[in-house]
C-alpha cells in the first residue's frame, strides 16, 4: 500500500527551498505586498517545545496562501538575542554570552527549518549582532536629539529647540519636559555656559538622565521594568526586588500618552489587548489641588478625579518614596517613618497596587490645611500611594474610596459623608450620582455640577486647576548588566554627549567576568579603556557603563527585516515606502504593556522625524493562545507505620507516625475507586493487591488500620513514556533509581495514568519536543495537528492521542495519487459533478477560513474532501491538482512532492489559488421533507430551479400527501426554499 515517507520527502524539499531561495523577498511593485511577522524568539537553551511553533505555523499558512493569491510576501525570522539567561549562565560558568547565544540560535534554526517554515532567512537579524545594534544605537541617538512639541503634536529636532531658546526663551514653548523646569528668557539662555545649556536640554530631550525611583534587583544586579516584576520578585529567577532611587536613563514615553491612546482606534488588534494598553496608559480627567502644610512654606500637590468630594478629605497620604515624606516627618516620628519607608522599598509597585488586604501606614507628625474649608488634616505615609502616579500624594476621602475607607477604619480616622443617601456604614460608596452634603458652597449640587464649580473655585483662588493625568510613567532605559547594547554616550564633566555617528557601533567590550565591579559599577566598568575620544580632542572620556534594556532591539526590528543588509541607513526610504509596515503580526498577549507599547512609541518618534512613513507598526495583530501541557500522573501508595493518637501543640488530638513511600503504584481507575470507598477501603485495597501480587507482598506493606485511611502521593511522569494514558512500565522503572523495583496495581492488565492540563514545563514532565514529533510523524503532520487542536486564539492542551488520525489523513491523500502497488496513477479524465462539488466546497471553505484566521476548521474540511474523493475513487488531475494547491499552505512537503510527481517543474508556491465556482455547489434536485401538522409524512424530490408555487403544487399532488389530507384542503402551506414544506390542516 502506498504511504507518505516523510523521512525522505521532507528533508528533500527543505533543501530545495534553501538552494532555490524560494521564499526570498524583494521589492516588486508589480504585485501587492503582504508583510507577515512573528514575534521573534529569545533563543533559550531549552530550544523549542511543541507549543512554540503554533503562531509560526499560522503565519506560515497565511503567507503561503497569499503567495498563491499573487501577493509579494515577506515572512522573515530572527532572534531577540540579548537577555538575562545567557548572562546568568555566563556568571555561573564564565562562558561568554555570545557563545551560548550562538549555540542556542543554531539549535533554534535547525528546529524551525525541520518544520518547513517559509522564512526568508536571508533577512535574518540577531539583536546581539553589532551590525544590527549599530542601528539600535543610531535610533537611540535620534530620540536623544529630539523633544516633543505639544502644539505641533510631534517630536522635533533638539536643534530647533536650541534655536527657539536663543530667540525667545522657553515661556511660550509648550513642550514635554521635567516638572522642575524653570522659566527663562532668551538672554538668560544665551548667557548660560555650555554645561548649563546641556543640563537644561536634558529636561526636554526624549531620552534623558535623571534621579528615578526604580525596581532594583540586587541578586540580578540590575534595574527591572514594572512588567518584569511579579509580587515583589523578579520574573526571571524569582529574586527579591526593592524600590530605590538611582540615576537612570529614561525615555519620555509620557509625551506620547494621548497619541498612543488615539492610535489604538485605527489598528485591528484584539480588544482585550487594546484595553490592557488603555489601562496602562491610564488617562483620567480631574484637577490638581495644593494643600498648604501647617506652619511651613511647603505645599502638598495632589491630583484627583473627584474634586467634588474635597470636603470629605480627612487625611493626606504620601508615597513612601516622595521627597516630601522626609521633609514633613517630625523628630518624634522620624524613627517610625524611616522604618516604614525601608519596609515599603521591598515591595514592587504592582504588588502595592494589587494587594488590597494589607493595610499599613505611618503618621508623619505634620498637618496640612484644606484650601476649601480651612480644616487641619493629618499627613500620613501609605504604600498604596505610588510616587509615579499623579503627584505621589493622595487626598484621602474615606467615604468614597475603599482603600481610604479601610485605612481610616484601621487607624481610627474620621469618615465624613459628602453625598446624600450614600450608605457608608460598612464600606465606601464611590457613586458619582447624588446630591452633595457637608460640602459648604457645593451643598445641593449634583456630583458633576460640584466638580465644575470646585475646579472654578480652585482656579479662582489660585489653589489648583483642572488637569488631564496619565498613569503611564517614563520608561527606564538602562540595565546594569553586560549582555546588552552599549549606550552610545560619553561623559564630559558629568554631562552626556553622543558619540559621532561615524564611530558606530560602540562595540560591547571584553571583560574578565560578568559581575559588577568591586566599587558597585555595572560589569562594563571592568572593561579596559572603555572610553571615547571625540574628533578634534585628545582627551578620552568615559563611556556609559549601563547597557540598553531588553526591549531596545525589539522596538524596531520589523524595519530592519525590510532592508537587512543596508550599511548606509537603518532602512532605505524607498524600500520602507513599499513594505510600509506589518500587515499581520502574531504573538502573545503577555507583551501588551512591554514590547507592543514601546514599539508603537519608537515607531511614532521615527515617523515624526520623517524616517518612516507609517505612524503605527502593526496593522493587524492576533494573540495566539498557549498550547498547554497534558501531564500524566501516577499514584504511589504511602504506607503508614506506627500511627498513634497524639496531643498536638494547639491542644487538639492528632495523629503521629511515619508515611513512607512504597514501591506500589496504583492505576488511575483503582485509585478513583479507593478514594470513593468508605470504611472498607483498606480491605478492598488488600484484596486487589492479593489478586495481582500475592499474600507475601500484601504482608510486606503497612496500613493505617486505626484510621481506615489510605494515603497516596501523586507524581508527574514523563509523557514520552506514556501512550494513550497507558504507562510503559519498563521505561518507568528505568527512569529513576528509586523506581527500578516499582510494582503496579493494574486494571485490565494495564497501568492507566491520570492526567492534568497545566503549563508545559520540564518540572511537570510534559514537555514535548517537536523534533520527536517530526521524526516519528513528519513536519506536515505536526503542522496540521497543531492547527487541528482548536482555534488559534484559544488555550488548548497538547494530546498526542489524536495525532495518528492526522498522519492517516496524509497517507490517504498520498493514496489518491497512487495505485495499490504504489505507482503514480493520475488520470486526465474529465471530473464528474460529485468530484467538482467536493473540490469547490473545499476551495471556498479553506479560503474563507484563512481570511478569518480560522485554521482548525480547514483541517476538518480537508479530511472530509479526501474521504469523499477516496469514496469516489477519484484520481483525476483536474481535481487533485487544485486540491494540492489548497492544502499546500498547511502541508507543504507532501504537496510539493505530489505536485512534482504529476509533472510540475516549479514549486507549488508559485501556483495560482484555484477559482471557486458557485455553479459546482448547486444541486440538480432537492429533497424536501413534507410536514403535515408538525409530523413528517412524505419526502419530495424536485428540481432545484422550481419556484415556491411549483414546489407547493408538487407537494399537494404527491400521493402520500393526498392520503394524509383525506380530501381536505390545507389551511396553510409554507415552503422554505431548499429546506422544507409545511402543511397545516
Amino acid at each position: 500500500m502506498a504511504e507518505y515517507n516523510h523521512k525522505e520527502i521532507e528533508p528533500k524539499w527543505q533543501q530545495y527551498w534553501k538552494q532555490n531561495e524560494t521564499f526570498k523577498a524583494s521589492v516588486d511593485k508589480s504585485k501587492p505586498k503582504f508583510y507577515t511577522l512573528d514575534m521573534f524568539p529569545y533563543p533559550s537553551g531549552a530550544g523549542l517545545h511543541v507549543g512554540h511553533p503554533l503562531g509560526y505555523i499560522a503565519t506560515d499558512i497565511v503567507t503561503r496562501h497569499k503567495r498563491n493569491k499573487g501577493f509579494n510576501v515577506m515572512h522573515p525570522m530572527g532572534f531577540d538575542a540579548f537577555g538575562l539567561p545567557a548572562e546568568q549562565y555566563a556568571i555561573q560558568t564564565g562562558q561568554h554570552p555570545a557563545i551560548t547565544t550562538k549555540q542556542n540560535i543554531e539549535r533554534y534554526k535547525e528546529q524551525l527549518e525541520n518544520i518547513g517554515f517559509a522564512f526568508d532567512w536571508d533577512k535574518e537579524v540577531q539583536t546581539c549582532d553589532p551590525k544590527y545594534y549599530r542601528w539600535t544605537q543610531w535610533i537611540f541617538m535620534q530620540i536623544f536629539n529630539s523633544w516633543y512639541d505639544y502644539d505641533a503634536a510631534k517630536a522635533r529636532s533638539i536643534d530647533e529647540l536650541t534655536r527657539l531658546f536663543s530667540q525667545e526663551g522657553n515661556a511660550n514653548i509648550n513642550a514635554a519636559c521635567d516638572d522642575d523646569t524653570p522659566e527663562f528668557t532668551a538672554d538668560s539662555w544665551n548667557s548660560m555656559s555650555e554645561e548649563q545649556q546641556q543640563q537644561m536640554l536634558l529636561k526636554y530631550r526624549l531620552t534623558y538622565l535623571s534621579e528615578t525611583a526604580v525596581n532594583w534587583c540586587p541578586e540580578l544586579g540590575t534595574v527591572l521594568s514594572n512588567d518584569e516584576v511579579k509580587d515583589g520578585f523578579s520574573e526571571r529567577g524569582g529574586y527579591p526586588v526593592i524600590r530605590k532611587k538611582m540615576k537612570q536613563w529614561s525615555m519620555r514615553i509620557t509625551a506620547y500618552a494621548e497619541r498612543l491612546l488615539q492610535g489604538l482606534e485605527g489598528i485591528d488588534w484584539p480588544e482585550p489587548l487594546k484595553e490592557m494598553q488603555r489601562n496602562w496608559i491610564g488617562k483620567s480627567k480631574g484637577a490638581e489641588v495644593r494643600f498648604q502644610v501647617e506652619n511651613s512654606s511647603l505645599e502638598i500637590e495632589v491630583f484627583t478625579t473627584r474634586i467634588d468630594t474635597i470636603f470629605g478629605v480627612t487625611f493626606l497620604s504620601l508615597a513612601p518614596e516622595s521627597e516630601l515624606t522626609a521633609q514633613l516627618t517630625t523628630a518624634d516620628q522620624k524613627e517610625a517613618v524611616e522604618a516604614y519607608v525601608a519596609q515599603a522599598a521591598t515591595r514592587s509597585e504592582r504588588d502595592r497596587m494589587s494587594d488590597v488586604k494589607t493595610i499599613s501606614g505611618v503618621f508623619t507628625g505634620s498637618y496640612a490645611i484644606n484650601p476649601f474649608n480651612g480644616e487641619k488634616i493629618p499627613v500620613w505615609v501609605a504604600d498604596y500611594v505610588l510616587a509615579g502616579y499623579g503627584t505621589g500624594a493622595v487626598m484621602a476621602v474615606p467615604c468614597g474610596d475603599q482603600r481610604d475607607y479601610d485605612f481610616a477604619k484601621h487607624f481610627d480616622l474620621p469618615i465624613v459623608p459628602v453625598i446624600k443617601d450614600a450608605d457608608i456604614s460598612e464600606k465606601a460608596d464611590p457613586t458619582k450620582e447624588g446630591t452633595m452634603i457637608n460640602s459648604g458652597f457645593l451643598d445641593g449640587l449634583s456630583c458633576k455640577e460640584a466638580i465644575d464649580k470646585a475646579i472654578a473655585f480652585a482656579e479662582e483662588k489660585g489653589v489648583g486647576k483642572g488637569k488631564i493625568n496619565y498613569r503611564i510613567r517614563d520608561a527606564i532605559f538602562a540595565r546594569q548588566r553586560y549582555w546588552g547594547e552599549p549606550v552610545p554616550v560619553y561623559f564630559k564633566n558629568d554631562i552626556p554627549y553622543l558619540v559621532d555617528e561615524k564611530d558606530l557601533p560602540v562595540i560591547l567590550p571584553e571583560i574578565d567576568k560578568y559581575l559588577p565591579t568591586e566599587d558597585g559599577d555595572p560589569p562594563l566598568g571592568r572593561a579596559e579603556n572603555f572610553t571615547y575620544t571625540p574628533a578634534g580632542e585628545s582627551e578620552a572620556y568615559p563611556l556609559e557603563l549601563s547597557t540598553m534594556p531588553g526591549w531596545a532591539g525589539s522596538s524596531w526590528y520589523w524595519y530592519r527585516y525590510m532592508d537587512a543588509h543596508n550599511e548606509e541607513a537603518f532602512i532605505d526610504k524607498d524600500v520602507q515606502a513599499y513594505w510600509e509596515n506589518v500587515d499581520l503580526y502574531i504573538g502573545g498577549s503577555e507583551h501588551a504593556t512591554g514590547h507592543l507599547l514601546y514599539s508603537r512609541f519608537w515607531n511614532k518618534v521615527l515617523f515624526d522625524l520623517g524616517h518612516v512613513n507609517q505612524e503605527e507598526p502593526f496593522k493587524k495583530l492576533i494573540n495566539q493562545g498557549m498550547i498547554q501541557g497534558r501531564s500524566n500522573l501516577v499514584y504511589r501508595y504511602q504506607q503508614s507505620r506506627n500511627i498513634v493518637p497524639t496531643d498536638m501543640p494547639d491542644g487538639t488530638l492528632g495523629l503521629k507516625g511515619e508515611f513512607k513511600p512504597s514501591n506500589l503504584f496504583v492505576s488511575k481507575g483503582i485509585y478513583d475507586t479507593l478514594k470513593r470507598q468508605g470504611k472498607k477501603k483498606i480491605e478492598e485495597f488488600k484484596r486487589l493487591i492479593l489478586e495481582q501480587h500475592g499474600k507475601e507482598y500484601v504482608d510486606s506493606l503497612h496500613f493505617n488500620e486505626e484510621e481506615q485511611d489510605l494515603t497516596f502521593s501523586i507524581l508527574h511522569v514523563n509523557v514520552n513514556i506514556v501512550k494513550n494514558d497507558i504507562l510503559d512500565e519498563e521505561a518507568f522503572r528505568n527512569s529513576g533509581p528509586d523506581l527500578k523495583n516499582a510494582i503496579f496495581l493494574k486494571e485490565e492488565d494495564k497501568y492507566i495514568c491520570g492526567w492534568e492540563v497545566e503549563k508545559m514545563s520540564k518540572r511537570y514532565g510534559n514537555v514535548v519536543n517537536p523534533d520527536d514529533i517530526v521524526e516519528k510523524y513528519g513536519a506536515d503532520t505536526l503542522r496540521l495537528y497543531e492547527m487541528f487542536l482548536g482555534p488559534l486564539e484559544q488555550f488548548k492542551p497538547w494530546n498526542t492521542n489524536g495525532i495518528d488520525g492526522v498522519k492517516k489523513f496524509l497517507n490517504k491523500l498520498w493514496r489518491l495519487f497512487h495505485d495499490k502497488e504504489g505507482n503514480l496513477a493520475v488520470s486526465d479524465e474529465a471530473p464528474n459533478k460529485e468530484e467538482l462539488k467536493s473540490l469547490h466546497k473545499t476551495i471556498k471553505k479553506a479560503e474563507e477560513d484563512i481570511e478569518r484566521y480560522s485554521f482548525n476548521t480547514s483541517v476538518s474540511t480537508f479530511m472530509i474532501c479526501v474521504n469523499e474523493l477516496s469514496a469516489l475513487h477519484c484520481n483525476k488531475r483536474a481535481i487533485l491538482e487544485d486540491l494540492l494547491v489548497v492544502i499546500s499552505p498547511y502541508a507543504p512537503h507532501i504537496t510539493e512532492e505530489l505536485w512534482a510527481k504529476i509533472g510540475h517543474e516549479t514549486s507549488i508556491i508559485h501556483a495560482a489559488y484555484p477559482q471557486f465556482n458557485e455553479e459546482h455547489l448547486k444541486e440538480d434536485d432537492i429533497e424536501y421533507p413534507v410536514m403535515i401538522n408538525g409530523k413528517m409524512r412524505s419526502k419530495l424530490l424536485v428540481s432545484s430551479d422550481l419556484s415556491k408555487a411549483d414546489i407547493e403544487a408538487a407537494a399537494l399532488a404527491d400521493e402520500t400527501v393526498q392520503k394524509w389530507l383525506e380530501g381536505k384542503a390545507p389551511k396553510k402551506v409554507i415552503v422554505v426554499p431548499n429546506k422544507i414544506v409545511n402543511l397545516v390542516v
